[in-house]
């Protein structure tokens, strides 16, 4: 079974088939954030520490860590900022962090601070980004997600997209990294644009699972990107694509309406044992005034599980999506 182990100084999660579902918080990402990005700029972390707090304190399994704050120069800017805000995160939380840019010199620079065992996010089908951010993989012994575009760009094929992840499952072979430390992001793209993107990712996850046997993971929100109430959309699409294989994804865990579809497709998935996490979460639910519900908020699985419970991706996207 594919298990891809990511750790902060205390604890170690496992991305898995047989795992709860790993929420991957997205909120401390400056990208289509005017305040926080202005207040990164200056050296400010009032948002980036609630934001830490709140997501941990709301389910998150991990937390995605990015300061692209700005387009110019970010070679020279980004590496010192990113560094800064993921010492700032991982001394506030014990939370395994997804180091999350598109540039190679801040992602080296946060690799050298990083506690434990982090994720990054990410590595492209390109030549130049393979060749740029698989050694640093293989150095620091840590995961990596893999986006399935190249130099091409992203396919509306979904054929395409598969071959595009292979080949980098290959190449990190070449570069000693085993495919369990390889997590596919097959590209979810908007339904509201395109009408079969929802069956194209479902069949997508499936044969990332049965053929290459790789973890999975995407920029959830993408799903609804221009439709009203984008967050029922979302709610709907979780259990769906857990269905179909994907074992984790960079949201909003912050929004209830769609951690409790986490929690209710890990009790149907038959990773939450017991159902001992959903009682512990929703035992005092009670239906607050207009219909909506409250419950403690909690993490989404029991700290000792092996995987705890969080999007808004850009940095490692920014080259494959065009939006936050």
């Amino acid at each position: 079974m594919t298990r891809t182990i990511v750790a902060s100084a205390t604890r170690e999660i496992i991305i898995g088939f047989d795992q709860p579902f790993c929420v991957i918080g997205e909120r401390i990402n400056p990208t289509g954030r005017k305040k926080l990005a202005a207040e990164m700029v200056v050296g400010n972390f009032e948002t980036v520490i609630k934001d830490a707090l709140e997501q941990a304190a709301c389910g998150a399994t991990m937390l995605d860590v990015n300061a692209g704050v700005t387009s110019v120069n970010p070679n020279e800017t980004e590496p010192g900022l990113l560094v800064q805000t993921l010492e700032i995160v991982q001394g506030l939380v014990d939370l395994p962090l997804s180091i999350d840019s598109s540039v190679t010199a801040a992602i080296e620079a946060a690799l050298k601070v990083a506690k434990g065992r982090p994720l990054v996010n990410s590595v492209t089908g390109e030549e130049e980004k393979l060749e740029a951010i698989l050694p640093l993989v293989k150095k620091y012994n840590v995961p990596v997600v893999a986006i399935s575009n190249d130099e091409t760009g992203i396919s509306m094929d979904p054929d395409v997209r598969f071959a595009v992840a292979k080949k980098i499952v290959e190449r990190c072979a070449d570069f000693g990294i085993p495919a369990h430390d390889v997590v596919v992001d097959p590209l979810v793209m908007p339904i509201g644009a395109l009408g079969d993107a929802g069956r194209q990712v479902f069949a997508l996850l499936r044969r990332l699972r049965e053929e290459l046997k790789v973890n999975t993971t995407c920029g959830l929100s993408n799903i609804s990107f221009g439709l009203p109430h984008r967050h029922g959309i979302n709610a709907a699409f979780i259990p769906m694509v857990i269905g179909a294989g994907m074992t984790s994804a960079i949201m909003n865990p912050v929004r209830p309406q769609e951690m409790e579809a986490v929690r209710g497709a890990n009790v149907l998935n038959g990773t939450d044992e017991n159902c001992t996490n959903w009682i512990r979460t929703y035992k005092d639910y009670k239906p607050a005034e207009g219909g909506h519900a409250v419950a403690a908020a909690t993490q989404v699985n029991a700290p000792g599980d092996g995987a705890a419970a969080g999007g808004r991706r850009r940095g490692g996207r920014e080259a494959r999506m065009g939006r936050g």
